[in-house]
């Protein structure tokens, strides 16, 4: 299991449809083009039984936000780069030291920054290295900070941690409108076993604007945390993403896909004002005759729409199938920051929350580097309740929101927007083929008449 420690502050489609995507497919294909999800599809279909394929990406690799932009992060505050609300940056972080980067803040906003390492593949490291950030005011005291380590397993993997600069009921130092910093070291970088490289390293920002008038002044209280009964059904093929940005959306369903050694998947849920989430994690089996035993076979992590971590579990792995749930979570509202929890503070926002999984590399050892079934069984349960009115736009814009496109994307397997680039595409591909095609029969008719004596 993640060892974590921080101080944050209370804080299915008809059987037409299937045609007609077919259809285009085809004409995709005779064009040599490929449609959104197509390409993803394809490299992490399935083979039924032992034989899963598993998603694509090689294990070990981390798909990076294709806008991101290239940053050093500076040994000193004062030589510090600014980093920008809703972009994305791609950074290296030392194996020692602490480096900065520059926060240019307001007086009412509040803004969450996050840094999601990446340590190479292949190589062992300590179970208690990972990575810490900090938010600071510009005299070096402390607004926040949060830790995330790699976790029992000691398997090189993604891990992110955030920190905060939140504008309090109280007076704080850190409500000051003015320059603030951004601070990364890894975790234990001289513990035994550590590694000795540089991480990459990718980092965002979001801000969140105040509320019209008056806020909640205390959190919600009491809320069900009674486990339900797990979502049961046939499960449906979904292959995970390989980075945050590039997480597989899903919803409530049972949602499968292979997992080999080294691997780390990302998936999306769309989570709404009001909602409980609700997520079970089944690894597969049964493994080789012979069998083997990992003590840390997978981790399950879950993160909000901010990339603040919220809770994980961690499951041993025998070849036989297991079974293990996260921790009930309440429902997601604007007062649960009010909560001197954690755990409750950090459902705070409505959004898309990340359900990553890693399998470690040591599964390898004794079940060889195949792919091992993974299976999901979320349920979101609660109705939907009006969201916070925000005095501004939250950057990046409905961040925290979920929009009929993301229920869409989660329902269909993509990422929001892919139903109208593939419906555009698609009604594109149809033109063009059609063109094509009124084109090779001409072309066919003159040479059938060339052909006449």
């Amino acid at each position: 299991m993640r060892g974590r420690q921080g101080t944050a502050r209370g804080r299915a489609g008809s059987g037409r449809g299937r045609r007609l995507a077919a259809g285009c497919v085809g004409v995709a294909v005779v064009l040599g083009g490929v449609l959104p999800g197509q390409q993803a599809a394809a490299a992490g279909g399935f083979r039924s039984g032992p034989g899963d394929a598993g998603s694509s990406g090689t294990p070990g690799t981390y798909a990076f936000a294709e806008d991101a932009r290239r940053v050093d992060g500076a040994m000193s505050p004062a030589d510090a780069v600014e980093l920008e609300p809703g972009r994305s940056y791609r950074s290296t972080l030392p194996a020692t030291g602490t480096v900065h980067y520059r926060l240019e803040l307001d007086d009412t906003t509040n803004l969450y920054a996050s840094a999601t390492v990446v340590p190479p593949p292949g190589r062992g490291t300590s179970v208690i290295d990972g990575v810490r950030v900090s938010v600071r005011d510009s005299e070096g005291r402390s607004c926040d900070a949060d830790t995330s380590s790699l976790g029992s397993g000691g398997s090189p993997h993604p891990v992110a941690a955030w920190a905060m600069r939140e504008i309090s009921p109280r007076r704080s130092p850190c409500d000051d409108a003015g320059t603030y910093y951004l601070a990364v070291e890894r975790a234990a970088p001289e513990a035994k076993g550590a590694s000795p490289d540089p991480w990459e390293m990718e980092l965002t920002t979001v801000s969140e604007p105040a509320l019209e008038g008056t806020g909640p002044t205390r959190a919600p209280g009491e809320w069900n945390s009674a486990p339900p009964e797990p979502v049961t059904g046939q499960p449906e093929r979904r292959a995970g993403g390989a980075g945050f940005t590039e997480a597989t959306a899903v919803g409530q369903g049972v949602w499968r896909d292979g997992i080999r050694p080294g691997q780390t998947l990302f998936y999306k849920v769309p989570v709404d004002w009001g909602q409980q989430l609700y997520a079970t994690v089944d690894l597969g089996g049964p493994g080789p005759a012979g069998g083997g035993f990992a003590a840390a076979a997978l981790d399950l992590d879950l993160y909000n729409p901010a990339r603040g971590h919220v809770e994980d579990l961690g499951m041993s792995y025998n070849g036989e199938p297991k079974s293990k749930s996260l921790a009930p979570l309440p429902e997601v509202a604007h007062g649960n920051r009010l909560d001197p929890g954690r755990q409750t503070g950090v459902m705070r926002f409505a959004g898309s929350y990340y359900l990553v999984a890693h399998l470690t590399a040591e599964v390898a050892d004794d079940f060889g580097d195949g792919p091992v079934p993974l299976t999901l069984r979320i349920r979101v349960s609660g109705a939907v309740q009006e969201g916070p009115r925000y005095a501004g736009q939250t950057v990046p814009a409905d961040v925290f929101t979920v929009t009929g496109e993301d229920r869409d994307a989660a329902a269909g397997g993509g990422t929001a927007g892919d139903g109208a680039a593939y419906r555009s595409l698609a009604l594109g591909g149809i033109g063009t083929g059609s063109a094509l095609l009124a084109w090779l029969g001409v072309w066919t008719m003159v040479v059938r008449r060339r052909a006449r004596p």
